[in-house]
C-alpha cells in the first residue's frame, strides 16, 4: 500500500500533475518545483496570490544545493542540526526554479521534510517539490486528509492520505541571506534552539516593507471562517464578561483552553488542549477546523504564554484573527 501511494503520487509530479501529500507539518499541495506550468496549477487551485512565494521540499543536501547558488557554511551546519525536520532556509535561488516558485523574487525557501511518505514520494520522483498547504489562500491549513477533502474536493487527481501530521503548524522559516539570520515566520523550531546553531538572530521588526521572502507574512492567513479572538481571563465571570463587552453572545461561541477550563455553560462547545507547546500545535488546527464545522460564529482562544516556544503559535493565532 505505501509502496503503490509512493509510485502513483511519483507518477502523477513527474507527468506535470500536482498531488497532495502528507508532511510532518501541515497537508501539501505539491507539484515538481522545476516545472512552471505544474507550479501554476497550484495557485490556480488554491487562490493563491502570485506574491505569496512557495517553499520546496527536498530530501537531500545534494538535492536542496541543487536549488540554491550558495551554501554558506551556516546553512549546513542547520541542516545537519534540524533537517530532516519543520526548518525552512531561505538562500538565493538557483535559475532552474522558475520565478513562480520564489513569487518572482532572488530567494527560495528549501525544506527537508522529516514524514516518510513525504521523504519517499520525493526520492522516488528524483525531484525537488514546490509544497505549500492543501487548503484554498489564507484559510486554515489541513493536518488530516479528512480536511483536504472537505476544502479541495475534487479540485485534485490524488491525494495521499499519511495520517495525522504530527507537528501541525507550518514550519520556522529562517533567512539566511541576511546577516545575523532572521527569521521570517516563527515556528515550532523556536529563536533559542536555532541561536545555539547561529550564536544570534536578527530583529524580525526589521523584515517590514521589504519583499516577500516566506509564505506566511500576509497579515491575514491560517484562518477559520469564524471569527476568532484570543482572551485572557481568570475566571469563568471574567471570561464571559469579556465576550460580551466585545458585543458578542455566548450562544455560537467556542472556547478552546489550556490552563483556566471555563464551564460549558452557555456555550456551544468547550474543549481544552494540553498547556503544552507542541501538544498544543498539533492540536490546534484540528480544533479550529472542527469549530468551524460545527458551525461556530466566534471562536475564543485562551492566551498563550509569553515564551518563545509558544511563539510560533502566537503567531498563526495572531494572523488568524486579524480583520
Amino acid at each position: 500500500m505505501f509502496e503503490q501511494a509512493v509510485k502513483s503520487a511519483a507518477k502523477q509530479l513527474r507527468s506535470g500533475d500536482v498531488v497532495v501529500l502528507p508532511t510532518e507539518t501541515v497537508y501539501g499541495l505539491a507539484a515538481n518545483a522545476f516545472d512552471e506550468k505544474a507550479v501554476a496549477k497550484i495557485f490556480e487551485i488554491k487562490g493563491r496570490p502570485a506574491h505569496n512565494p512557495i517553499i520546496v521540499h527536498v530530501v537531500s543536501l545534494d538535492m536542496a544545493r541543487s536549488c540554491v547558488t550558495a551554501w554558506p557554511d551556516l546553512a549546513e551546519k542547520l541542516a545537519r542540526a534540524f533537517w530532516p525536520g519543520p526548518l525552512t532556509l531561505v538562500l538565493p535561488r538557483a535559475e532552474r526554479i522558475p520565478s513562480i516558485v520564489t513569487a518572482h523574487g532572488p530567494t527560495v525557501g528549501i525544506r527537508w521534510p522529516s514524514h516518510p511518505l513525504a521523504q519517499a514520494i520525493i526520492r522516488e520522483c528524483g525531484l525537488p517539490l514546490a509544497a505549500p498547504s492543501a487548503n484554498p489562500s489564507n484559510l486554515l491549513s489541513p493536518t488530516t486528509v479528512e480536511h483536504v477533502v472537505k476544502a479541495l474536493g475534487d479540485r485534485v487527481p490524488l491525494v495521499i492520505d499519511g495520517g495525522q501530521c504530527q507537528v501541525g503548524i507550518e514550519s520556522t522559516v529562517l533567512d539566511l541571506t541576511v546577516s545575523p539570520p532572521r527569521v521570517l515566520r516563527p515556528g515550532i523550531i523556536h529563536d533559542e534552539a536555532l541561536i545555539a546553531v547561529t550564536g544570534t538572530l536578527s530583529d524580525r521588526d526589521a523584515q517590514q516593507g521589504q519583499a516577500v521572502k516566506s509564505p506566511g507574512m500576509l497579515a491575514k492567513h491560517y484562518a477559520p471562517r469564524a471569527k476568532l479572538m484570543t482572551l485572557n481571563w481568570r475566571n469563568d465571570r471574567e471570561l464571559r464578561q469579556q465576550i460580551l463587552n466585545t458585543s458578542n453572545s455566548l450562544a455560537g461561541c467556542h472556547v478552546i483552553a489550556h490552563s483556566v477550563i471555563p464551564s460549558a455553560e452557555g456555550f456551544d462547545r468547550v474543549s481544552v488542549i494540553p498547556h503544552d507547546p507542541e501538544a498544543f500545535a498539533r492540536a490546534l488546527y484540528a480544533e479550529l477546523h472542527c469549530c468551524d464545522e460545527l458551525g461556530a460564529k466566534v471562536i475564543i482562544v485562551e492566551s498563550l504564554p509569553k515564551t518563545s516556544e509558544w511563539t510560533g503559535i502566537a503567531d498563526r493565532l495572531k494572523r488568524a484573527s486579524a480583520t
